[in-house]
């Protein structure tokens, strides 16, 4: 059942992945129909948002039970009675799920209408509100209080200020107007605060605008997953090569009960502070954040000037997480991929280097885990392929929790060695709708298979170093 377009690419972008989910090791080993009908089913499932919202439980401040039970206070609030499950995972003790629900196909057009940018967009069908930066266009004699129609301009082609707009747009609900029309696009500058109250969304998820800010923090299932794999330890030395905005960060320090050391790192100063306004929210004090680009963190000699920060000597790190830069095609929703294919293929030879510089910076007998948010062989298997064969001190070693499917044919790997990553595929479900009835129906341990296969696409591989060669 699909609600909306398929997400669509440039042609050369397109081209490239019909080739990827077409190689012949998945022709061989699915045939071409099902290989063909996988991928599709990925591109029909990539536009829609998740089936699931995922809260990560800060356990360093609260039991998953007390933040459990706050927050079922508060959805009952935003959905005015609404009863909706909050499920505690049996594998992730430290997240809660809430089932999303939709599409609504019966919610009626309103004759005044607003237009938002694509990322706004995105957020909005995943339980946000609309802020008045995401707000593009607007009908011509709209004033606060009027309740209005909600789109999408996906392809990014309305000009802002338009009073009406005619290109691709995706309803994505009705919401009340915080703001006239003249306020929002007022020459004094650009407003920040809220521009609308969704009331009627198309895809029902809570919104989490300053709930519960210290206790949650919002995050794909995947995601957590990763940090969980890395399982770091109290009292060792970890590094978060490519940090921001920091989800993953805290994570781990909060699995190491806020007893050692998380060096994170990014090489955007932007993002780097968000790094540390998260870790300060959460009340996290192991985690200390640099500006610093990942290809150069690696030190051939000690320095006397700044020694705790980087770059590094050699075998430094007890475990390394690289959640590498990527293309990032795994993300949903997404109805319009704009990156060409030059950047699409840009992101391999700078994760290698990542790679390269975290293997010589691990200790013998480390944990290395390789994560992307992304579909692409080339990012992925592919990489896992070309550092087993680069570094010989390197061995895959066996996930766990392992909730995802095995890693993709095509890069040549064995089936015990595609059997030891995980691969969150988004396609291997039906594409359904949720709605109360259907909800109230559905056994708890349906619902958690379900969230741990309907969520973004993902990729984790776990590499031990056996020696320091």
């Amino acid at each position: 059942m699909s609600f909306f377009p398929k997400i669509s690419f440039q042609r050369e972008v397109e081209e490239y992945l019909t080739k990827v989910f077409r190689n012949n090791e998945l022709i061989t080993a699915l045939g071409t129909q099902e290989a063909e009908n996988k991928f599709q089913s990925l591109l029909s499932h990539l536009s829609h948002p998740p089936g699931f919202t995922t809260v990560r439980v800060n356990t360093h401040l609260a039991s998953v039970k007390h933040v459990k039970k706050l927050l079922c206070e508060e959805i009952q609030k935003q959905f005015k009675g609404l009863c909706i499950p909050i499920l505690e995972h049996p594998r992730l003790q430290d997240i809660l799920l809430i089932p999303v629900i939709g599409p609504r196909r019966d919610l009626k057009t309103h004759t005044s209408e607003v237009i938002v940018g694509a990322q706004c967009g995105y957020a909005v069908l995943r339980g946000a509100h609309v802020y008045v930066p995401g707000i593009v266009s607007t009908s011509r004699f709209v004033k606060a209080g009027d309740l209005v129609s909600v789109y999408s301009d996906i392809e990014g082609k309305c000009k802002r200020g338009a009073k009406e707009f005619e290109g691709v747009k995706v309803f994505l609900g009705n919401g009340i107007l915080e703001l006239s029309r003249s306020e929002i696009f007022s020459s004094s500058g650009l407003l920040k605060g809220l521009g609308i109250r969704m009331i009627e969304p198309v895809y029902l998820s809570p919104s989490f605008d300053n709930v519960l800010p210290s206790h949650l923090f919002l995050q794909n299932l995947p995601s957590v997953v990763v940090s969980h794999i890395l399982n770091p330890q109290p009292g060792e030395k970890i590094l978060d090569m490519c940090a921001a905005p920091g989800g993953k960060t805290t994570h781990l320090a909060t699995l190491m009960h806020d007893q050692g050391e998380v060096i994170a790192m990014d090489k955007i100063a932007n993002k780097v502070k968000k790094i540390k306004q998260n870790a300060e929210l959460l009340q996290l004090n192991c985690i200390k954040a640099f500006c610093y680009d990942g290809t150069k963190a690696l030190s051939a000699e000690k320095r006397e000037d700044k020694p705790e920060g980087p770059p590094f000597l050699p075998e430094s790190f007890d475990r390394i997480l690289l959640d590498a830069p990527c293309s990032g095609m795994g993300q949903r929703p997404n109805m319009a991929y704009s990156s060409t294919l030059k950047e699409v293929t840009s992101y391999q030879p700078l994760q290698r280097k990542l790679f390269t510089v975290a293997v010589k910076l691990l200790k013998p007998g480390g944990v290395l885990v390789y994560s992307t948010c992304t579909i692409t062989l080339s990012e992925n298997e592919e990489q896992v392929a070309w550092a087993l064969k680069t570094f010989p001190c390197l061995q895959l070693h066996p996930q766990e929790p392992h909730i995802g499917g095995e890693g993709m044919k095509g890069a040549g790997l064995s089936l015990d060695q595609l059997k030891l990553l995980q691969r969150f595929d988004p396609s291997v479900v039906t594409l359904q709708g949720m709605d109360i009835n259907s909800l109230q129906d559905s056994r708890e341990e349906d619902l958690i298979s379900l969230a741990n296969k309907d969520c973004i696409g993902f990729f984790i591989a776990k590499f031990i170093k056996s020696n320091s060669k």
